[in-house]
């Protein structure tokens, strides 16, 4: 089993060349396959979702979407305490807890898929689980942060995010296939519309195992879960883990701390959910619920007994003003990655699944199907692949450019395609034969994945560059949490504009939104007198 480590100096050449490199590079081979099961069972949902209304499971669209956003609002909120467990437990025993964690959703949604019948409150507690995995994107770069020279930072972290953001892809690509065998067993159901894998179609009719969709996960995490606790140290010094006791006791903070982020999401959810999916009823908005839940996350995880002190110790991090300004503009590039990631394969089936045919009175219909329609499990997965292998390269490249100006580029690429992408939906949502804007519609949001993945790596490259050691890991944990949300906010839009008929709506905010970021990243770090000029 790998030591704990008491000596660190990752910028010190020597140290770094005999030592320090051979450790680094080890750590980040492991954290990668944890993190990408992580973003896998984070996101399944958005496969899982349109595979069970191909099934006929008794749920609404909006059901569906929910479901999605359940496990954003979960991850997100979730990588809000998890950008703190390095400093207070220990990277080894934050990434093997945190991965062991996933095991519990993972077999919970291979039961709870075996029965059409499950109830629905079943199926959002799984998805609010399932953020165990979206939290371990927090802990997993600010991990990693530490192990690497400044030099390094872009490269590490962009090999970290870019090959984790595989699980995304990932899943979209397994779980359509583990679903056409019966690997592990259990009752197949019967397809009552059509179906598809990245080879093709599976028409109506066909039997398929669902509840492979988590089986296959548990399968895949439990060796990982070992490999973490052999092969991955804690640093034990004073700039990464001090005092961080016995594994028993960071297990136990870990705990609570989740424990934390889970009450809250849970908390919020009831707030907006309707009385139909097992909410109050009261309607509140998402957009008060998200700071009030983000708000009594940090409340409450600044008065826990025993942590409160260490954890108020990083809170420094939310005086420095760039904290907020690269919070806004990572948002912009993750926040579309993994949103887009979540809302993307249903939006697909539900756009160019149905035909979109007038009445009498004027008033378009969506419920006949399209024989002609693209498959959205054969599809899908085209657009996250693309922004996780371009991440590194973005990251590479904000190393020869400076992240700041690589940034820019990406911003007004992404207001473009927003817009391309927005006119292609609104004619396809009102046609009798919505396929024929098929092409359009798909090559604008791959635009869209390959211009947030570059993005995201150069703003990895700006955070490491702008903040110290000691603040760089916490920032990072802090802009990805935020960031996140958009795995809560794009479904939930998504779905409310597409009930509405007007789907073309929440990609014009959205270009909006990166039209602004394109102003403020120019005023912080790229107009004459900026104080870190393209960092």
């Amino acid at each position: 089993m790998a030591q704990d480590i008491t000596r660190w100096e990752p910028e010190n050449d020597a140290f770094w060349t005999s030592e320090g490199a051979k450790i680094a590079w080890r750590t980040l081979w492991i954290s990668i396959p944890c993190l990408l099961c992580g973003f896998a069972v984070w996101i399944y949902w958005s496969v899982i979702t349109v595979q069970m209304l191909n099934l006929g499971f008794p749920f609404t669209k909006a059901d569906l979407f929910t479901l999605n956003s359940i496990a954003g609002l979960a991850g997100a909120t979730l990588r809000i305490p998890s950008s703190f467990f390095v400093r207070i437990a220990g990277g080894r025993n934050t990434v093997f807890f945190t991965t062991a964690l996933l095991l519990i959703p993972a077999i919970g949604t291979g039961f709870a898929l075996q029965d059409v019948n499950t109830p629905l409150w079943q199926f959002q507690l799984l998805a609010l689980l399932c953020g165990f995995g979206g939290g371990n994107f927090a802990a997993s770069m600010s991990n990693i942060s530490f192990f690497f020279p400044k030099r390094m930072q872009g490269l590490a972290l962009g090999l970290n995010a870019g090959l984790g953001n595989f699980g995304v892809t990932t899943t979209q690509i397994l779980i359509p296939l583990v679903m056409t065998m019966g690997i592990f067993g259990g009752v197949p159901m019967v397809l009552k519309g059509d179906s598809g894998t990245l080879i093709g179609k599976i028409p109506a009719g066909a039997e398929t195992f669902i509840h492979n969709a988590g089986f296959v996960w548990a399968a895949i995490l439990v060796p990982l879960v070992l490999l973490a606790w052999v092969l991955i140290s804690n640093i034990r010094t004073e700039q990464v883990s001090p005092n961080i006791g016995n594994p028993i006791s960071s297990f136990i903070k870990i705990s609570v701390m989740l424990a934390v982020g889970l009450a809250t999401s849970v908390g919020g959810l009831w707030l907006m959910l309707p009385e139909s999916a097992n909410g109050s009823g009261f309607g509140v908005s998402k957009w008060i619920v998200l700071p009030v839940v983000t708000i009594a996350t940090l409340g409450i995880l600044a008065v826990l007994p025993g942590l409160s002190q260490r954890v108020r110790a990083q809170y420094k991090i939310f005086s420095h003003p760039h904290t907020w300004i690269m919070t806004v503009i990572y948002t912009m590039t993750f926040g579309s990655f993994i949103g887009y990631s979540a809302a993307l394969p249903l939006s697909i089936k539900v756009i160019f699944g149905f035909q979109h045919v007038a009445g009498a009175d004027g008033m378009l219909t969506h419920t006949l199907a399209n024989p002609n329609a693209p498959s959205a499990l054969m599809y899908a997965w085209i657009g996250p692949f693309i922004g996780a292998i371009i991440r590194p390269i973005g990251g590479w490249m904000a190393d020869k450019l400076g992240g700041a100006r690589v940034t820019q580029y990406m911003s007004v690429l992404m207001v473009t395609a927003a817009l391309a992408a927005a006119h292609y939906m609104q004619l396809a949502y009102a046609s009798v034969t919505p396929e024929q804007y098929f092409v359009p519609f798909f090559l604008s949001f791959l635009a869209l994945f390959l211009t947030a993945g570059i993005g995201n790596g150069s703003t990895f490259r700006t955070i490491a560059v702008v903040f110290d050691r000691q603040q760089a890991g916490p920032v990072l944990g802090w802009t990805s949490a935020v960031a996140a949300y958009g795995a809560f906010i794009i479904p939930l839009v998504f779905g409310e504009q597409i009930e509405g008929g007007t789907p073309q709506y929440a990609l014009y905010g959205f270009a909006a939104f990166y039209l602004l970021c394109v102003v403020l990243n120019w005023l912080a770090y790229l107009r004459p007198a900026a104080k870190y000029k393209n960092p």
